[in-house]
């Protein structure tokens, strides 16, 4: 004796496959989505340690951050920078994002003289928004 299943359990239909393009549509859309809205941590390239500081600003936007370390080495953009060329590459980090401002991550032990180059050079490549980075608590 047979029994007749109505063709539900014992064949298989093309109409039993499931359909995987709309959920791969789904997931390739969420991964550029989220590739264009993740915000993305610069690096100044060498390790600071910053200043405390008793009052500060949490800055929303950076376009440019620029490191000197303790040894008076100046970092741009993951890249030794020599003083004379800090001007040249502020401006062109800048012209990249203008809305952003820059900030100056200086070590602790960095000298004066070198911090005073950055920010002469800042002046000189026409940036008003100018911040130093202190530690964070």
């Amino acid at each position: 004796m047979a029994i007749n299943t109505g063709g539900r359990f014992g064949s298989r239909d093309e109409d039993s496959d499931i359909n995987l393009t709309p959920m791969l549509d789904v997931v390739f859309i969420m991964l550029i989505f989220f590739i264009v809205t993740a915000t993305f941590i610069k690096q100044p390239g060498t390790d600071i340690i910053k200043p405390e500081a008793e009052t500060k600003v949490k800055k929303p936007t950076v376009s440019v951050l620029v490191a000197i370390n303790a040894a008076g080495e100046i970092w741009i953009d993951k890249k030794k920078v020599e003083p004379v060329a800090v001007s040249a590459m502020i401006e062109r980090l800048h012209a990249e994002n203008p809305k952003g401002g820059l900030v100056i991550q200086a070590d602790q032990d960095a000298k004066y003289d070198k911090v005073k180059a950055v920010l002469d050079a800042t002046r000189s490549a026409g940036l008003t928004e100018v911040a130093l980075s202190t530690m964070d608590d």
